[in-house]
């Protein structure tokens, strides 16, 4: 981007509306991976993922790949995945046990920290080549820490600490976690990978859209509401049918039961309704009768009732994570292109808890992100269309103004929006997108 183009990056975002370009311009794309993923922090996996020393798993930061892995010591590295030779990626799986990294070129071998160790025919490389050289190492991300087993890693060597960046936001982690009757998550059952042709940001927005799912998702919730509810057959029939009619709430449920919050550094959640019926696992359900004995006999009553009763839904971490305590799930944003990316969906078990909750937690997870899920196709499917409109002649810009007017403070330092169907969390992400992207 020319420096007259890049000077008016701040003016793409204003008062209620952004422009289009900040979707469709491949320069502003490019930028974006220098500027925010190059430079903020990132979630890159789970500890559960890495548990023992040797342990590895593949990820991204931007478009750039990454190895998160354990080191001897154990001490947590995330890794370039680049031999230092010729530049091929060195690791191919996407997870697995390994105690050494050796590229499959020409045979570099790399410590599980990504210090060089071994290179065959070295007596050929001129007397300069000194394997000890920090240059012939696997480049190792500046910075990198975690909050309650989650992984955030930094290219930048300077900036704020993982909690001062994740702010108020750290209480969703704790949500998350404390809801384990152990204290402790652990990453299990696959991952769901799909892809969508429209930009990153188009699905953080709509992660926290609490008024698009009577549109967006009407013909799944029309087909829920026709079934019978004693013709239930197992329990994943059961929740399938009371996520997707849930969906079909009305305004007036979204205005008065549900809340949307907002915090500095474009992050955001949604929450504040709480029905024993509507969750993965009711209360009458003897299964969660089970997971609440095991809660109370660890943490007391009085400490479970006070983590049940916190209610939140998607917690919105930018620039690339959404997780449900509720649910167990949390899901990856991965941008390719400026209209084009990924999304990694991963589950966990509640360690302590009744293994038919992770069941549930799986079955949920098939529902909402399977590839032949009724819902996720069809946000998919708006996030196609968004990408065809933003990138063709007409309006110029994007209004996010519902609720703008009605904005207040947060008792936490953050902005709360009038109800859930407020696109104040819209307006939260493109003032950390400014700033961000006007730093440089």
């Amino acid at each position: 981007m020319s420096s007259a183009a890049n000077s008016d990056l701040g003016s793409l975002v204003q008062p209620g509306r952004v422009h289009k370009r900040v979707y469709a311009d491949p320069e502003i794309f490019e930028l974006e991976m220098e500027r925010i993923f190059g430079k903020i922090w990132v979630y890159v996996g789970h500890e559960s993922q890495i548990a023992n020393p040797g342990d590895f798993a593949m990820t991204r930061i931007g478009r750039r790949p990454m190895v998160m892995v354990r080191h001897t010591d154990g001490k947590i590295h995330v890794i370039h995945n680049q031999c230092a030779h010729r530049g091929a990626m060195v690791v191919a799986e996407d997870a697995g046990h390994a105690e050494e990294f050796v590229c499959c070129y020409h045979g570099w071998t790399y410590g599980t920290d990504g210090k060089l160790i071994r290179v065959p025919l070295q007596h050929d490389y001129p007397e300069h080549f000194n394997p000890d050289d920090p240059s012939t190492s696997m480049v190792q991300a500046p910075r990198v820490e975690s909050y309650r087993g989650f992984v955030f890693a930094s290219l930048a060597a300077d900036g704020p600490s993982l909690t001062d960046f994740l702010g108020h936001m750290t209480t969703s982690f704790d949500d998350m976690a404390d809801r384990a009757p152990d204290g402790e998550l652990e990453l299990a059952g696959g991952v769901f990978k799909h892809a969508y042709d429209g930009n990153w940001k188009l699905y953080l927005e709509n992660l926290c859209d609490a008024a698009h799912p009577l549109f967006v998702h009407q013909s799944s919730t029309e087909a829920a509401r026709a079934q019978d509810d004693d013709v239930f057959t197992d329990g994943v029939g059961e929740i399938a049918v009371r996520q997707m009619r849930q969906n079909g709430a009305p305004y007036k449920f979204w205005q008065e039961q549900v809340g949307i919050w907002t915090y500095k550094n474009g992050h955001s959640y949604l929450g504040d309704y709480h029905d024993d019926e509507k969750l993965v696992a009711a209360k009458r359900d003897e299964t969660f009768a089970e997971y609440i004995a095991a809660m109370e006999a660890r943490k007391g009553p009085e400490e479970t009732k006070r983590i049940l009763e916190v209610t939140r839904w998607n917690s919105n971490i930018y620039p690339n994570l959404s997780f449900m305590s509720q649910f167990r799930q949390l899901r990856v944003v991965h941008p390719v292109s400026v209209n084009r990316t990924e999304v990694y969906t991963y589950s966990f078990r509640l360690k302590g808890a009744p293994e038919k909750m992770f069941e549930d937690t799986i079955a949920f997870a098939n529902i909402t992100n399977g590839t032949g899920s009724l819902v996720l196709t069809d946000d998919l499917e708006t996030y196609g269309r968004i990408g065809t409109g933003v990138s063709a002649a007409g309006a110029d810009w994007i209004e996010v103004g519902r609720g703008y007017t009605s904005d207040r403070p947060d008792e936490h330092g953050g902005v709360q929006g009038k109800d859930s169907t407020s696109e104040v969390y819209i307006r939260n992400m493109y003032d950390a997108w400014r700033d961000y992207m006007t730093a440089a």
